[in-house]
């Protein structure tokens, strides 16, 4: 299951019809949420688990104890796990989760009141969904973890470039304004992987406020594209867009 499929398939829609009933915000604005929550999320965790082994070994042990894929199979867990997701979203972005809630509520438009809870509903389904691709691609270690990461943003990157007219853009361009700096108009979701890949600090991308997101929770992101494996080749490649 690629992430596009994630976002817009049975598990998204889901989540999102659920928040809608309990927040009582347009579904599409969850959509929107989850298309932009779900790369950064997986960037940062790309990074994190590049840089430092023994995150990455932390990273894989909790997908195998806590996210092995089955709540895709049943999204409105999500609803359950919203005090399990709140932590989760505070152990990845620490300090910067305020101004993560407070970026991503200017994009959508959902109130700063509602963006943390539903945030907390979207959480375990991303971790679901890394930690189903992990068993898909038999990565066993910390050590597989980086690659696979940067695979799974690669290849939303390759599919979205591919499917211009998916209807999520259509969602992404209501909700998000166009979501982007032009360079890709009409195609918005690729601007936002391309912000992710390209670690959000190119200056073409100068704008674009996920690269506001992406700077501060990434620290700059230039080093992205200076590390090694997938997905340092795929922030050198796209940077240079």
């Amino acid at each position: 299951m690629s992430l596009i499929d994630l976002i817009t398939g049975n598990a998204g829609n889901q989540v999102a019809t659920d928040a809608e009933n309990k927040f009582g915000i347009s579904k599409n604005q969850v959509i929107a949420l989850l298309a932009v929550a779900a790369p950064l999320v997986i960037s940062y965790l790309r990074k994190k688990s590049q840089e430092n082994s023994s995150e990455a070994d932390a990273l894989n042990n909790a997908l195998d104890k806590d996210h092995d894929g089955s709540i895709l199979n049943n999204p409105s867990q999500a609803v359950e796990r919203q005090a399990e997701g709140n932590s989760i979203l505070s152990h990845i972005f620490g300090g910067e989760k305020a101004n993560v809630e407070n970026q991503l509520s200017q994009n959508t438009g959902i109130s700063m009141d509602k963006i943390g809870p539903i945030l907390a509903m979207l959480a375990p389904i991303i971790m679901g969904y890394i930690g189903k691709e992990k068993q898909s691609n038999g990565v066993t270690s910390g050590g597989g973890l980086g690659d696979l990461l940067g695979g799974i943003l690669g290849n939303a990157q390759n599919q979205a470039q591919s499917q211009p007219s998916n209807p999520l853009n259509d969602i992404l361009g209501s909700v998000l304004g166009g979501g982007s700096n032009g360079q890709s108009a009409g195609n918005p979701l690729n601007d936002i992987l391309g912000s992710v890949l390209g670690g959000g600090s190119q200056a073409n991308s100068s704008g674009n406020p996920l690269t506001d997101i992406l700077g501060s929770v990434l620290g700059g992101g230039q080093q992205n594209q200076q590390q090694g494996g997938l997905g340092g080749l795929l922030g050198g490649i796209l940077g240079g867009k």
